[in-house]
């Protein structure tokens, strides 16, 4: 049972895996929106947190902030999510 996702979930997801943030290599959340339209910035702010609860993206604490990547258990079905037409 899967959800349809939006082009801005898609585009978080596409973002973090083309730049390879997979499991060990990560950013920081704040670096999440960039590359977005400023206007955007909201609601990508939501969707990651979305993707967050769902286990898409893994956070990890750290002293310098939080650090997110995408969750390397689940690649195969984030590929299937971001390259579905």
């Amino acid at each position: 049972m899967s959800r349809e996702y939006s082009d801005l979930e898609k585009a978080i997801l596409r973002k973090l895996f083309v730049d390879r943030f997979i499991g060990k290599k990560h950013t920081a959340i704040n670096n999440v929106p960039k590359g977005f339209k400023k206007h955007l910035h909201g609601e990508i702010k939501k969707a990651t947190k979305r993707l967050i609860r769902e286990g898409f993206i893994l956070v990890k604490p750290t002293r310098y902030g939080v650090q997110v990547s995408l969750d390397p258990r689940r690649i195969a079905e984030i590929e299937r999510i971001i390259y579905a037409s």
